[in-house]
């Protein structure tokens, strides 16, 4: 049996199931694997042997991006994946950071790279006869090395509490033991068709919707997630099983149902953040079962969700899964609720849900000492995720440490987008943090204070906003407020947690609401603010 996605790959070398589909086009497994094999002895080719080889991927989900991630695995060095949706300095420092010597990218991509120092980072464009030239010279290919199960396969990045991403090292193991594990739970073969919409940079679409498909030896179907096109996609690629996190479920839900909605192949949704109503909706509305999950990047505490879940929980923990108060390294007190399901002594019961056996499955970030020592702490590991457990130990979240925010399933850090904003001139306080999401998950709410005598529109909140290169698309707040102050410490330090218990209105100010996909602010009530 394989222990390493290097030798999973290999068993496909011969395989003459269809591996993937991509608007008109397909590939066998064999085809895949010779193509992925070509591609990965092409990078080691050009790679300076006196650095260590880390490729980075700036790509969307494309054949592109799928034959970087196999040749990865086939030629034995590490693949990084980069967020698209970072920005200016942000994106060239989680580049560096990574320590990418080659960086694989395309025409769609590439414009996000102008500007940027990327001094000793050599970039490709897949697009170009550069590419193709380099790729269809390549010899056989005799990888960098032959991997072991703990070694690293990819570099997945993500938030941390003090805002810098971090490039989790995702191992061969942790990525089999995941694609294992649903393959065989949803029984997924060579006539499955497996629909991966969630970006490929993220450890969602890698462990739950790459690495069934490639253990399973079935169909992938790369695609940019469209709401409105979810259910096309289906009927037309024959699609048996979707991964997703965050909302798409509640996307595709806001779409018209038709009365045939339920007659499609798909079999199985999987994924993690999904609200209780979106899963019962989905489940009838389109004819398939939906699991729910509970896991991070790190992959280090493990929840999940079955039969007899009771509704607003995310499942009970693997071993080792606990809950503890960070201040006295003690487990929390179990969660006493009330004949409405309401936490009554939520100042004992909630705490961190840590791993009190170490670090599971997480293999540490790389090249960032500080950020370990912060999560393994006192033998254990610490997520960063507040929770409860019931008397049967289901287990609730409720909340996040620190300013982590949760949006479309992507933590995000407060204060790079605090930074961001007092950049304009007219801001003079600001407070950035979690506000619920009518789904699931978070919205980012900024409340604002104005310098004196400074004015402000939203068409001119607006146009700043656009203009910061560093700003992700997912960090725009979807709820500004003005207001005339905001509440502090006697140390001035802005008490975050009352603003968020007020959610998102106006409080003594003013609100202006953005619309959920859009880029345009509406004030309420509509006039630009001055503040005396």
């Amino acid at each position: 049996m394989a222990e390493t996605v290097q030798q999973l790959l290999r068993e496909r070398a011969e395989d003459d199931h269809t591996a993937v589909r991509y608007a008109e086009q397909s590939w066998t497994w064999r085809e895949h694997v010779a193509e992925s094999e070509a591609v990965a002895a092409a990078l080691i080719g050009v790679a300076d042997r006196g650095r260590v080889l880390h490729v980075g991927t700036l790509l969307g989900n494309t054949p592109d991006m799928l034959r970087a991630m196999a040749g990865a695995a086939l030629g034995g060095y590490v693949l990084c994946g980069i967020n698209t949706t970072r920005r200016g300095e942000g994106l060239r420092a989680d580049i560096h950071r990574a320590e990418c010597q080659l960086l694989v990218t395309d025409a769609e991509h590439r414009p996000l790279l102008e500007g940027l120092d990327l001094d000793g980072v050599r970039v490709l464009d897949t697009s170009t006869q550069e590419w193709a030239d380099l790729v269809a010279a390549a010899g056989p290919l005799t990888p960098y090395r032959e991997v072991g199960a703990m070694d690293t396969f990819m570099m997945i990045f993500t938030s941390g509490t003090s805002g810098d991403p971090k490039a989790v090292q995702v191992s061969h193991l942790m990525v089999l033991f995941a694609g294992l594990n649903l393959q065989g739970r949803y029984g997924l073969g060579g006539d499955d068709v497996c629909y991966v919409s969630m970006p490929l940079f993220h450890s969602n679409a890698v462990v739950a919707g790459w690495s069934p498909a490639v253990c399973g030896g079935s169909t992938i179907v790369p695609a940019r997630f469209s709401a409105s096109r979810f259910l096309d996609d289906v009927r037309r690629y024959g699609v048996t099983y979707m991964n997703y996190v965050g909302k798409p479920l509640a996307y595709v839900l806001a779409t018209p149902e038709r009365p045939d909605d339920a007659d499609n192949p798909l079999r199985v949704a999987f994924g993690n953040e999904a609200s209780d109503r979106d899963i019962d909706e989905f489940s009838r509305r389109f004819g398939c079962e939906v699991w729910d999950g509970f896991g991070s990047t790190e992959l280090a505490v493990i929840i999940t969700r079955e039969p007899g879940t009771p509704r607003g929980s995310i499942g009970r923990g693997a071993d080792g899964v606990a809950i503890y108060d960070p201040e006295t390294v003690t487990e929390c007190e179990v969660a006493v609720l009330d004949e409405h399901g309401a936490l009554t002594n939520a100042d004992r019961a909630v705490g961190e849900l840590v791993n009190t056996q170490g670090a599971g499955y997480f293999n540490g970030y790389y090249n960032d000492s500080s950020a370990n020592e912060e999560r393994l702490r006192h033998g254990m590991y610490w997520s960063g995720d507040l929770a409860y457990r019931d008397a049967d130990g289901w287990i609730y979240l409720a909340g996040r440490t620190a300013d982590w925010m949760r949006v479309d399933g992507e933590n995000l850090a407060a204060a790079p987008i605090e930074r961001i904003l007092q950049r304009l001139p007219a801001i003079n306080r600001v407070a950035v943090y979690a506000v619920p999401d009518e789904n699931v998950g978070d919205q980012v709410m900024a409340a604002v204070v104005l310098q004196d005598g400074a004015s402000l529109t939203p068409a001119e909140l607006e146009t700043f906003l656009a203009a910061q290169p560093d700003l992700s698309p997912k960090g725009w707040p979807r709820y500004v407020r003005i207001a005339p102050d905001l509440p502090s410490t006697a140390t001035n330090k802005v008490l975050k947690r009352e603003l968020a218990a007020q959610g998102p209105t106006p409080g003594d100010g003013v609100l202006w609401v953005r619309a959920e996909r859009g880029r345009t602010y509406d004030e309420q009530p509509a006039r630009a603010l001055t503040v005396p």
